[in-house]
Parts: C-alpha cells; structure tokens; sequence
C-alpha cells in the first residue's frame, strides 16, 4: 500500500497590491504528484505573469514526461534576466512525488525545503547541477508515512523584516516553528493556515512581500466505500451490498432505500436516530458494521456545499470558520473531506421518482446528479474516486 499525499498551500498578497507574485500548480498524474511553486522577483503583474509562466511551462513539460534538465532549460531560456542585478525574473521549485512515497526535487534560488520526521527535522543531502549555466540544487528521497514537507517562497522567511523582527523570521525560525507545528492530527490545510498567521503576526497584518506556504503531508491511504441508490435490477441487491462490504475501509450508506436493501441483505437491525443535532438537516441511523448511514439527497446536497466551502482559499487564517457539526450533512463531510483519500462510489441506477425533475430526461436522477458532482469535488481535493455503477 502507498502513502496518500495531501498537498495544501496559500498565498498572502503583498500589502498594496492586487495581484499575488508567487503561483503553485499542482498536477495529478495517475501514479504521481507534480507540484511547481515559482516566485517572481518583485511583486505585482508582472511578477504574477512571469511566476506564472514559470509554474505553467515546469508543470506542463514534467507531464508530458520532459526531465528536470530539458523543463529548467526551456525555463531559463525563456524568462528574461534583469539586467540591474542580473537575477533571474523567477525562482522556482519543482517536486515530483510518486505514488509509492519516492521525492525528486529541484530548487534554484528559494529558500530550501524542510522536511520534519517524527517531529525533528531531517537533513536530506543535495548535489548542485549547472543547467544552462544556472545552478540548481536536486535530490531524491523517500517519504514515510507522518512526513510533513514543506516548501515556502521568501515572503515567509522575510516575514517581519525590519519591524517585528530585525532579520526577519530566517529559515531557522521556520524550521523551529515547524517541528512544533507538525502534528499527526493536523492536516496540510490546518498546518499551512497557522504557518502563515505566524507571518501575518509578524507584518503587523501587512505583509512586506508576497508570502506562499505549500504544506504537503504523506499519510496512509484511507479507503472508504460508500453507497447510494438501488440498484437497477432488484435481483442485483445482494451483488450489490455484497460488493460494497468487500472494502477494507469504513462503510458510508446515503440513502433509505440503499439502507433498506442492506440491512435486509446483511440482516443486520437499522435504528432511525431521533435525537437531531440539527432540524435542517435529516437524521442519521446506524447499522452494525456501517460506519455512517444518513438520508439521501438532501444530506448530499448539504455535504455538498461544506465540501465546497473547504475547498475554497482561506479567508481567515486566525478563524478557518470549518467546525463540523453532528448532524449527518457535516458528519458524512467531515468524514470524506478528513478520513478518506480513496474513494468507492457504488452507485445504484434505479430512479427514485420522488427525485425526479420532469423537465429533464427520464433517465437523470437528481440524486445520481450529485453523487458525480460529489466525485468531481472529492477528485479536485487529490483524493481518487472510483466510480461502479450497480
């Protein structure tokens, strides 16, 4: 079994303008992880267009299967140098993570990566290659399972320059305030957020320089099954559950009928919850061996929308405002959002009619309309979903 790589970063804009000067992309392969963070000298447009230039050319060309030596060339021909002090118009860091946990990364001129390990942070050696008269430092190395690696643009390790702190924070200050932040318990979203409210803290609220933390976090693969809808021949139910219990994960059921189907093929008791945690929201039941069993498409629907609401940037890094409830609409997106990176989908074809809106094709469930807007959200997330229709 490989490792699940959770990968979060975001950007604090220099104080005074609009656009940020740091860009990160990340790309998904099938058996890989390609993450660019550039940063452009200066701040502003033109900063914003040539890190993003940068990040575009490196991950497109790593994708298509170019190596470092050919993507750094094609870089370092491409983006102008400025002629004052002969600097290269964008920095950058280029990592290339495998499925199976094996780290290849380039760096040239941003501060370099840390890699905490239980805690303490862990030296990895490096060896300086000259590519197209530019030297780029690479290494190679395998992540373990807690691993938290984290790369940041100078903004984090300038932060407080001149004010708060005379030197700023520097490369050691982040290393210290990393091995305490680094916490099986933490997500990469969590740990990037308070990395970069120590950097707002440290500008007076008003950051000196575009500020970037990408915070990426190596944990075991979380499987998790989940089933919806009747199948559409109801000779296949007994397949149907039986194939949704053969997962080694935890069990999430959506839906009455689905319930139904599975409490009596597996005889085991459903008992309905009354006790509500919240009236909006439809309540929960519980079954042997399933670990959450909620209401269909009203509790997808609201799922939905606080999936949505953690994916999108950090408004406030004091405040994430991401408490999840008890009610069965937080509980299931809490479950898929923190306890799952390999998604099954088991999705029965049967149309409720309850369901149906009859302006639209008699063959398009609303409830099937969710479950693959469920995937494609889960999918944006880096997790993998796999999809089986019943």
């Amino acid at each position: 079994m490989g490792v699940y790589i959770d990968v979060f970063h975001h950007s604090l804009i220099k104080s005074g303008e609009e656009l940020c000067g740091d860009m990160v992309e990340v790309s998904r392969l099938p058996d890989s992880t390609i993450i660019v963070l550039s940063d452009g000298l200066g701040s502003g447009v033109k900063a914003n267009i040539l890190a993003t230039l940068t990040s575009k050319i490196a991950a497109t060309m790593l994708k298509e299967g170019s190596d470092i030596y050919e993507t750094v060339d094609t870089i370092v021909k491409t983006l102008p140098v400025c002629k004052v002090r002969d600097l290269a118009y964008s920095t950058f860091t280029i990592i290339k993570i495998e499925d199976c946990g094996k780290v290849y990364m380039a760096e040239y001129d941003n501060p370099p990566f840390f890699l905490i390990r239980n805690g303490n942070h862990r030296e990895v050696p490096k060896k300086d290659v000259i590519i197209h008269g530019k030297t780029v430092s690479e290494c190679s190395f395998t992540l373990e399972e807690g691993d938290v690696f984290a790369i940041v643009s100078d903004g984090v390790t300038h932060a407080g320059l001149g004010d708060f702190l005379n030197l700023g924070w520097k490369w050691e200050g982040v290393n210290d305030y990393l091995q305490k932040l680094a916490s099986p318990d933490k997500t990469a979203r969590e740990m990037a957020r308070e990395l970069l409210g120590v950097c707002m803290v440290f500008d007076g609220n008003s950051p000196g320089d575009d500020t970037t933390a990408l915070i990426i976090k190596a944990e075991r693969e979380k499987h998790m099954d989940l089933f919806s809808g009747p199948p559409q021949d109801p000779e296949a139910d007994s397949e149907a559950v039986m194939k949704f219990m053969s997962g080694h994960g935890k069990k999430i059921i959506c839906g009455g009928t689905a319930a139904n189907i599975a409490s009596r093929e597996l005889n085991r008791a459903l008992n309905v919850n009354m006790d509500f945690a919240d009236k909006k929201v439809p309540p929960t039941a519980t079954m042997e061996g399933i670990d959450l069993i909620t209401e269909g498409v009203l509790t997808l629907s609201m799922a939905l929308e606080k999936i949505k609401e953690y994916s999108k940037p950090i408004e406030n890094l004091f405040n994430d405002g991401m408490a999840f409830g008890h009610d069965g609409a937080s509980l299931l997106a809490k479950m898929l959002i923190c306890e799952c990176s390999h998604l099954n989908l088991w999705v029965g074809k049967a149309v409720n009619p309850a369901h149906q809106n009859p302006d639209f094709p008699l063959d398009l469930s609303i409830k099937l309309n969710k479950l693959l807007e469920l995937k494609e959200l889960i999918e944006s997330l880096g997790k993998k979903v796999n999809l089986n229709f019943v």
